[in-house]
């Protein structure tokens, strides 16, 4: 296993918002000092325009450098452009081990599942797992990206709606932020709502017909969407899950036998860290 990571993603924060740099800065000092799973660290590799351009428009790269709020949970920081781009490239770079046979996790922030083709919205700026399955699509390869995340991926379903070549399951507490995925949307885009306070075992039983649905479609590569903020603990959701499920999630993932990498989107509790750990042990069969 290999965590992508840069202690430049550190560098930027909103006063009392969630989306802090502790949240990774914890995390990597849990995964350095831990002695139960044998970990690699690289660097995140660079987005190139182009690639950027296969899943937003150019407008919404231009807005990245307008000094102005793009939304009330989304601020302007300087340099928040190449704090996207990084996190972008670090996306790309997990996906290039994973097809070299060695499963990685993005360990980044911004997240991105929530940037649309043309929007910037709900902490995230650049849409990594979209950008990442396209990239897949174009060098020839069937890509399916997963997204646990409690909230919808609406960024990532907006890029990559009937898109040939690319599948996307999600699954995620509705109704909640941002208030869509109760339906699927077109012939690729596969949502699988859940109530708040849904029991655990209905919660497991829907992650694995997702991702049952995704293996259907034979993917090449799968992009997952880690998200950890259906913990029963996280203050922004009403998710039930608990550690252990994070660690059979990691076992499912690993189960269907392809590629994958994984790329952080939430999760906003204190045990964050002690999640992706348990992830990242299912994911490597530990």
């Amino acid at each position: 296993m290999t965590i992508v990571n840069s202690p430049l993603c550190l560098g930027y924060r909103t006063p009392g918002h969630p989306e802090k740099p502790s949240r990774v800065e914890r995390t990597v000092e849990l995964l350095r000092s831990q002695k139960v799973l044998p970990l690699q660290w690289a660097e995140p590799g660079v987005a190139t325009e182009a690639q950027l351009l296969r899943a937003h428009t150019a407008a919404c790269l231009a807005r990245l450098k307008v000094e102005e709020d793009f939304d009330a949970d989304t601020a302007w920081h300087p340099d928040i452009g190449a704090h996207a781009r990084r996190s972008v490239g670090a996306g790309l770079k997990a996906m290039d081990l994973a097809l070299a046979g060695t499963p990685a996790f993005s360990l980044m922030r911004p997240p991105g599942h929530h940037a649309e083709r043309n929007r910037s919205m709900g902490f995230c700026y650049l849409g990594s797992v979209a950008i990442a399955a396209l990239e897949a699509q174009a060098s020839g390869l069937r890509a399916a990206i997963f997204d646990f995340d409690v909230h919808h991926g609406n960024g990532t379903e907006n890029i990559v709606a009937g898109c040939d070549g690319v599948a996307f399951a999600s699954v995620h507490q509705y109704p909640a932020y941002p208030g869509t995925g109760g339906a699927d949307v077109g012939p690729n885009c596969f949502n699988y709502p859940v109530a708040p306070a849904t029991p655990r075992a209905q919660w497991r039983d829907i992650l694995r017909r997702a991702l049952d649905r995704l293996q259907a479609t034979q993917p090449q590569v799968l992009a997952v969407s880690a998200g950890f903020d259906a913990y029963t603990e996280d203050p922004l959701a009403n998710g039930t899950l608990v550690q252990e499920d994070f660690h059979w999630i990691g076992q499912q993932v690993r189960s269907l036998g392809i590629p994958t990498f994984s790329i952080l989107e939430g999760g906003y509790s204190l045990d964050l860290p002690e999640l992706i750990l348990m992830y990242l042990l299912g994911v490597s069969g530990k």
